[in-house]
Formats: C-alpha cells, structure tokens, sequence
C-alpha cells in the first residue's frame, strides 16, 4: 500500500430499531448500540486516532460514542451534511408498504426507475452519488495519506462505492450494506482501489 493513499474506513451506523420498516432517510432517530461485543471487535481494527467524519444525525454519533466507549481512541468529529442518508421527502417515517396500501400516485414512477426518481420533496439516490462524490474529494484532498473513519449511512456507502467503481447510480443501489458493515477504499493518487465491502468481521 502506498504511503500516498488516504484511507476511508466507511462504517454503517448501528442498527434503528424500528419493527414496522419504516423509510428513515434523514430523520434523526437513535440507533441500538448494545451489542458491546460488536464495538470491542471493531475498536480493534479500526485506526487508532483517524480523521473522524460524521454525517451530523445522532445514530452516527451515537456509533462513533460506542466506539470510542469499546476503547478506540476518537478526535472530535468533522460534520459533513454532504455524508447524510438520502432524502425521502414525505416519504419519511412512513413504511414501503403504507405507501403501497395507500397508493401513493408518486410510487409507481420510482419503483420504475429508483436511482434516477426523485422522492416527493426529497432527492433522487442519483443527485447523492453527486453530493457525496463532492465531499470524498474535497475531503481526501484535505486529509491526503490519512486514515478517515466515516460513520455514516447505507446510501452513502452506496453512493461512495459508485465513485470508486465507476458505477452507474442504478448498479451502486444493488450493494448490501447492513448496520455496522465496514467498507474500505484507498485513494491512490491515481484512482481508487477497494479493499472491502459490507464486511463483518466481528460475524
């Protein structure tokens, strides 16, 4: 690995408790972070002392607090917005399948193309790839050779792996990214290398 590189290790909040699967988007819940096991298992592979970044809602918070409360030493966070969850408008706190029962006249268009359809009031998952592509690189180019742990969302660990990879918005969507899954990729210089994704090594 070259000297060069900056490394970002993208980790998933923890998980939101919420039983009847509701679209959570920007909404700022708290997220679950008992399972202290977890946190031990990550505090030690994860860098000690990185650029912390968080997207600035509490269940990124919360996970960066059980981190640092597992041992891994943590400065304070840099908030970046640009880093935050995709934005589902209206759709917010409601459950994909209330939208189906009520027959939301919106649905129907997004599930036709859900990269590139905009969410009523909110943002296409397109117009994020643009939005967090803006912040890695003003980001890697601020923090160059440095490791950057960011705590951050699904859509974001999506929309930074259609970066990396070149990716159109629709192939980046078909990612698994679950809670608290760890994604690694190196700015080279010269491009991107990926090292892992969606990966638990705590499992």
């Amino acid at each position: 690995m070259s000297q060069n590189s900056t490394r970002w290790w993208l980790l998933r909040h923890a998980p939101v408790p919420c039983p009847h699967g509701r679209i959570t988007g920007r909404l700022d819940v708290a997220c679950d972070t008992s399972e202290e096991e977890v946190f031990l298992a990550l505090a030690r592979i994860l860098p000690v002392n990185p650029v912390l970044v968080e997207s600035g809602l509490i269940r990124c918070r919360q996970t960066a607090g059980a981190l640092e409360a597992a041992g891994l030493l943590l400065p304070p966070p840099m908030v970046e917005p640009d880093l935050a969850e995709q934005d589902f408008g209206r759709w917010q706190g409601r459950s994909w399948m209330d939208l189906e029962a009520a027959k939301d006249p919106d649905l129907a268009a997004f599930w036709a193309d859900p990269a590139a359809s905009t969410p009523p009031g909110g943002e296409s998952f397109a117009a994020m790839v643009e939005r967090v592509r803006a912040a890695l690189e003003q980001i890697t180019a601020a923090q160059a050779g440095r490791d950057i742990l960011a705590v951050v969302h699904a859509g974001t660990v999506r929309a930074a792996l259609a970066v990396a990879l070149g990716l159109t918005p629709e192939q980046a969507l078909r990612f698994a990214v679950k809670p608290l899954s760890l994604t690694r990729l190196d700015s080279t210089g010269s491009g991107w290398r990926v090292e892992t994704v969606n990966a638990q090594p705590y499992a």
